[in-house]
């Protein structure tokens, strides 16, 4: 059965982000046809949940058109847009652990014009790391945590910094952190103020939200 893809060309336009292509559960034919829909348009696509096995079955060509990141498991297709604004973002981990969510993060921004500042492994279980790494963002605008386990990080990043934070739960931990559920109901606990919360995992998500606080402190000239 063929299928007509209805690609959102004019998001850009619309909402100030790119189009994105969720991977998971499409098959490598569907995900062929979305990239000759988007060549046929001239139109660059971020690849999210991208799969090593999903860009295997690609054919060559269309291999050899992405630009793919099998740790944050993203692609491009196409030529993004330049990077407009510098390190505006400062996204921090918890864990080396929590690197493929952050990098799904850094990857999405990047796609959208913006180039984050990256903070890893300041979990709190050793609180000297985060408190000397902090210097180092002080000047961004928006903060992205990511935590599992207990994620006591963004709770204890909201008690000492003014920025907007959003907190991304990693479903990394033994049995009680239940894939990344404790580490959710932890951030929605929180008795940090403010502290914004995206699903598990939610990278590309937490990325959007930062895209679109950053557009309400900084609106287009």
């Amino acid at each position: 059965m063929s299928l007509d893809f209805e690609l959102d060309f004019d998001r850009q336009d619309r909402i100030g982000m790119g189009e994105a292509i969720f991977c998971e559960g499409k098959s490598s034919d569907q995900v062929a046809g979305i990239l000759y829909a988007a060549d046929r348009r001239g139109v660059s696509l971020l690849l999210t949940r991208c799969s090593p096995a999903l860009v295997a079955a690609l054919e060559p060509s269309l291999r050899e058109a992405l630009d793919y990141d099998p740790e944050s498991r993203t692609a491009y297709f196409g030529t993004p847009p330049s990077v407009v604004s510098t390190h505006d973002v400062a996204i921090i981990t918890a864990g080396t652990s929590d690197l493929p969510v952050a990098r799904e993060i850094e990857r999405t921004l990047l796609f959208n014009r913006c180039a984050p500042r990256l903070v890893a492994d300041v979990g709190v279980a050793g609180l000297w790391r985060l408190q000397a790494r902090l210097p180092d963002v002080a000047d961004c605008k928006v903060m992205v945590v990511v935590a599992g386990m207990d994620a006591a990080l963004p709770t204890v990043v909201g008690g000492l910094v003014p920025q907007p934070i959003i907190g991304v739960p990693r479903s990394t931990g033994y049995g009680a952190a239940r894939n990344g559920e404790t580490a959710l109901m932890s951030m929605l606990a929180s008795c940090a103020p403010g502290l914004t919360v995206v699903n598990i995992d939610n990278g590309y998500g937490a990325a959007c939200a930062a895209l679109r606080l950053l557009k309400a402190i900084k609106p287009a000239a």
